[in-house]
């Protein structure tokens, strides 16, 4: 990997987190301190698939995503074929973040490597003390009239 590729891969991480950090306010101190939790395991694994670590991305996966793919190979290139916005994401925004008691739901749109923009739906389960993600859903962003 050339040097110039390393630094614009760093450089692209460093203003995704920038953004990600600017676009939350905290609605109580705990909901911050979980809100910042989920959005480093979502950034780890999205700069995981930038990197090609397979590794890594598996890291931050639920043991039912672990049990579904078998392996990091496997997911990795389920990843990459079914979810190229997710996989070579250009731009990240993390919209909102939805409890449901036993999981929660952050929203995050993700422009792909296409340009289209989808609205990412991560399903978040703390295992642990650790949020790991247990799935994604994606739709195409409702950008409104």
């Amino acid at each position: 990997m050339t040097t110039s590729l390393i630094q614009a891969r760093i450089g692209l991480f460093s203003l995704l987190l920038i953004a990600a950090m600017m676009t939350f306010v905290p609605a109580s101190p705990r909901a911050g301190t979980e809100g910042s939790a989920i959005r480093e395991t979502i950034l780890l694994q999205i700069e995981a698939f930038a990197n090609d670590d397979d590794e890594a991305a598996w890291r931050v996966a639920s043991d039912g995503v672990k049990r579904r793919f078998g392996s990091s190979d496997v997911f990795l290139e389920m990843v990459k074929h079914a979810y190229p916005a997710v996989h070579r994401a250009s731009a990240i925004e993390f919209v909102r973040r939805v409890p449901h008691g036993d999981f929660e739901i952050q929203v995050v749109r993700l422009k792909g490597p296409d340009g289209k923009l989808w609205d990412a739906y991560y399903r978040m389960v703390l295992v642990d003390d650790q949020w790991k993600i247990g799935g994604v859903q994606m739709q195409p962003a409702d950008l409104g009239i």
